[in-house]
């Protein structure tokens, strides 16, 4: 299963296949197309948990415009995986909670 057009970023072609890391696991992707969708053809539907009670949480507008699929991206917090083009080597990690950025 591959997000084919996204409703913000329209149409892309498949760029070169890229590997990132998942928690550890190593997977393939297309670069340029959105984390999230690599992530969803992979299998891969639970992006964080909520703070309080731990509830799993995926893709859910796809927009950008929630926070239900942030996580963490080479180091940084709270990165909204439904918009943010995916790289050869980026390291993305499921997240708990959402997470104050520091000032």
């Amino acid at each position: 299963m591959r997000v084919k057009e996204h409703p913000i970023l329209g149409e892309y072609e498949k760029g070169k296949k890229v590997k990132f890391l998942f928690d550890g696991t190593e997977m393939e992707g297309y670069e340029g197309e959105p984390i999230a969708a690599a992530l969803l053809a992979a299998g891969v539907k639970v992006h964080r948990h909520t703070r309080k009670k731990a509830l799993p949480r995926g893709i859910f507008c796809a927009i950008g415009r929630c926070t239900d699929c942030v996580m963490v991206v080479n180091g940084e917090i709270n990165v909204r995986t439904c918009i943010t083009p995916l790289e050869e080597g980026m390291t993305v990690q499921i997240q708990d909670g959402l997470q104050p950025k520091e000032v």
